[in-house]
């Protein structure tokens, strides 16, 4: 099998993927048919997902689910599962992420669920849906999402009497007052991460990739992406941000001694500051993500589904343990305690578990916030099907802004004509 075809387009990955399939079958999702219960592996690395299979094989035994933890995606996890593809031997369940999904379909790697979800599409909103699939069509279940909102200092904030930014022209201003206070300090580190940026761009109605007819679109130097560019550049030019790589710990200590004021960030970021910041527990809070004028909406920077592969030989019953698993009050409560997820579901967003305070947050209880603002993120945003070359290139682009050897605005033109570049060279139709 190979990974891309010639001329293989947007539009084209579901004939291709359906092509691929053709054949396929048995893989490590396979049992003989009157030997006992169906068996079915599962990839994935998220905290607590083995807790959630042990609870579905509990009551299921019907249909058991064997987990097998392997490495973060974006670490070698991925590479394990196309190889494994590619092999014909993948697991009939992984993990993966939103953003590596059209990368997946590209591959053939996956099979349409799309019979087996349809009497359960209204549990999750369309926009989730549209992460997991193309034209309609569903290659898994979506497990949770990832709202942007802002954590910061409330006590640094209330001593220096400096309101919580609710705009992007509000948090400038309180960037500027932040210095003022205190000149060793910032109110946030400048986004380096591509993923994290992406949720800026994604918040701002700024998408990177398109599809129509035949062909990609990818926009990464767009008007609407020039915008945000110039935003964070500006905040830069004055002086207003730190400058420390992404997930450093030099970050977590300035999160700490509280040099670094606040956090731009995912719903995830409660469980990242949580765990790394532990000096500063109880003086964190969390408010929405500050808006652009005239707009309420809210960008998303991660979330992930269990996705069935192209090799399951039970994929209803690998769809039913989907489902269960993103939707059922037992997985869900345990997923949001282990992994402090999200859930994508309805029902999910609607448990209990989300009420409960947190303690690093001096008891508030900051799930709400996010269980709110998960119905205000744009649904106008596409993964691309290359999505580790375009993250590579603007992750370059991006760490260069600070040493003064690039502009927010060229590591986005870089990321634009890397990606068209790869795009074409690896069979894709674009239309720019």
């Amino acid at each position: 099998m190979t990974k891309h075809r010639a001329g293989l387009t947007a539009a084209a990955i579901l004939a291709a993927t359906t092509v691929m399939l053709t054949g396929c079958g048995g893989g490590s999702g396979s049992s003989a048919a009157g030997k006992g219960p169906a068996e079915i592996t599962f990839w994935g690395w998220a905290a607590g997902y083995d807790k959630s299979v042990a609870l579905w094989n509990k009551a299921h035994p019907d249909v058991h689910v064997k987990y097998q933890a392997i490495t973060n995606g974006g670490a070698g996890g991925y590479d394990k599962m196309l190889t494994a593809a590619k092999a014909g031997n993948a697991p009939c369940l992984a993990q993966i992420g939103y953003e590596t999904f059209a990368s997946f379909l590209a591959a053939g790697a996956l099979k349409d669920v799309s019979a087996y979800v349809k009497q359960d599409r209204a549990q999750f909103p369309d926009w989730v849906w549209n992460n997991v699939g193309v034209d309609g069509k569903a290659y898994g279940v979506p497990v949770d999402t990832a709202p942007m909102a802002m954590f910061y200092r409330a006590d640094l904030f209330a001593k220096a009497h400096i309101a919580v930014p609710k705009t992007w022209d509000d948090f400038a201003t309180a960037a500027a007052k932040v210095k003022a206070a205190d000149p060793a300090a910032r109110i946030m580190n400048a986004p380096s991460d591509p993923y994290l940026y992406a949720g800026f761009a994604w918040q701002a109605g700024a998408p990177w990739f398109g599809a129509e007819h035949d062909a990609w679109s990818v926009s990464f130097d767009s008007p609407a992406n020039s915008k945000v560019a110039a935003y964070w550049q500006g905040l830069t030019d004055k002086g207003l941000l730190t400058s420390y790589p992404a997930f450093d710990a030099t970050l977590y200590s300035a999160w700490n001694k509280g040099s670094v004021w606040a956090e731009v960030g995912p719903v995830w970021s409660a469980s990242l500051i949580r765990d790394n910041a532990a000096a500063s527990a109880g003086k964190w809070a969390v408010a929405p993500m500050p808006r652009w004028a005239g707009s309420d909406a809210v960008g998303n920077s991660g979330g992930s589904a269990t996705a069935v592969t192209k090799d399951c030989a039970h994929p209803k019953e690998a769809t039913d343990f989907a489902l269960w698993m993103s939707t059922d009050s037992g997985s869900v409560s345990n997923l949001i305690s282990a992994a402090a997820i999200l859930p994508a579901s309805k029902s999910g967003l609607a448990s209990p578990a989300l009420d409960a305070p947190q303690s690093y947050y001096g008891g508030r209880r900051i799930y709400q916030l996010f269980r709110t603002e998960a119905a205000k993120v744009d649904d106008n945003w596409t993964w691309g099907p290359i999505m580790a070359t375009s993250a590579t290139s603007l992750g370059d682009g991006l760490g260069k802004v600070h040493t003064r050897k690039g502009t927010y605005q060229d590591a986005l033109d870089g990321a634009q004509r890397s990606t068209v570049s790869a795009l074409k060279s690896q069979g894709f139709s674009v239309s720019k």
